[in-house]
């Protein structure tokens, strides 16, 4: 649906609120989800248009109501969106365009516009969708891993969960980043079979192996990279037991390397035993904060973990490359590192 910039900035009542904050703003976009309220997103981009002298704001708007936002879109100041649960798959079929990453992943958390090309008066524009989720992911490990074709590449992959955050997972480690093959852990069988169903009737279902017993854990070979997509909490069905046991089974496995594959030190001091890489752990829970139990574990078995602010940094960038126009080089990349390491600390330190 092409986009009509409309005549009149007239708006309902019920929208003064978000009037307000966008009044003040050159240019104004949206985080459009729910459960908003403690996201990181506006504030990594304010901190990009900052450095940029830019007058932008990203907007919190808390709703599912896909009317109001389609209205809201209209605004002739209005750059763009981060979409979020559950409208990531709700708005596709209100999208003109979409990323070859929308399309195969189905789910959209990037709307960015393009002037209407049948439209020669400019005024109509065209409301297009990207998914950054998979580019945050892919570039988490690309840019945090030192030797990825030593650590990951060529061997099988874990993902951890079943929604719509475990689909880009497996479209980046099939894609990208060279999985032998990825095998699925989750406490929900239900959820993975559909998910593999969905993965295989969009073109990346290959080599997906569902883990659903720590006997078959126990068999297949050792992982080197993992994507943790489940939030931070104790285990406490019996299902969500196993699939923890299960996930520690493949942290514990020790990995032979490939000859050519380097060895690393554990521990310090003479006596030390040189041991092969063991893999890196991408975990995607970064709210409230990104020091989570699966990670401590994870370490704790000799794993490189990324935090998942990595992912949201470099999903955000590319966001911003699609609204700004400006290439992720041209970004102040180290100012939004920075500042998210200071959010998440003061987070960190506050539940302390």
């Amino acid at each position: 649906m092409a986009l009509q910039t409309p005549h009149e900035k007239t708006q309902p009542a019920a929208l003064g609120e978000l009037e307000r904050e966008t009044s003040a703003l050159d240019k104004h976009g949206y985080l459009f989800g729910q459960k908003i309220t403690h996201s990181l997103s506006p504030y990594l981009h304010q901190v990009i248009y900052e450095n940029l002298g830019l007058r932008w704001g990203q907007v919190r708007l808390d709703s599912c109501d896909m009317q109001l936002f389609l209205r809201l879109v209209r605004h002739p100041d209005f750059y763009g969106a981060s979409v979020t649960m559950p409208n990531k798959v709700a708005i596709l079929p209100h999208l003109d365009r979409m990323t070859d990453e929308c399309r195969s992943v189905g789910a959209c958390n990037t709307l960015f516009l393009q002037p209407d090309p049948a439209d020669p008066s400019g005024q109509r524009r065209l409301l297009c969708g990207a998914n950054t989720d998979v580019i945050g992911i892919r570039d988490s490990f690309l840019r945090n891993v030192a030797d990825p074709a030593r650590v990951y590449h060529g061997k099988p992959a874990l993902v951890i969960g079943g929604g719509g955050a475990a689909r880009s997972a497996i479209y980046a480690l099939a894609r990208w980043m060279r999985a032998a093959d990825i095998y699925l852990v989750n406490r929900d069988a239900a959820e993975v079979a559909d998910m593999m169903r969905d993965c295989a009737a969009r073109g990346y279902g290959n080599g997906l192996v569902h883990v659903a017993t720590e006997e078959q854990a126990r068999e297949l070979p050792a992982a080197g990279a993992i994507v943790a997509c489940v939030p931070d909490f104790e285990p406490r069905t019996e299902e969500e037991k196993l699939a923890r046991r299960i996930t520690e089974i493949f942290l514990s496995k020790q990995p032979q390397p490939p000859q050519h594959q380097q060895q690393v030190q554990v521990g310090a001091g003479s006596g030390d035993v040189a041991q092969p890489i063991k893999g890196a752990m991408l975990e995607m829970c970064y709210n409230p904060t990104p020091f989570t139990a699966l990670g401590t574990l994870a370490e704790r078995h000799g794993w490189q973990v990324i935090l998942g602010t990595e992912a949201l940094i470099w999903q955000g960038l590319e966001q911003d490359r699609y609204w700004t126009g400006r290439p992720v080089e041209d970004l102040p990349v180290d100012k939004v590192k920075e500042a998210i390491a200071a959010s998440v600390a003061q987070r960190s330190q506050s539940r302390l």
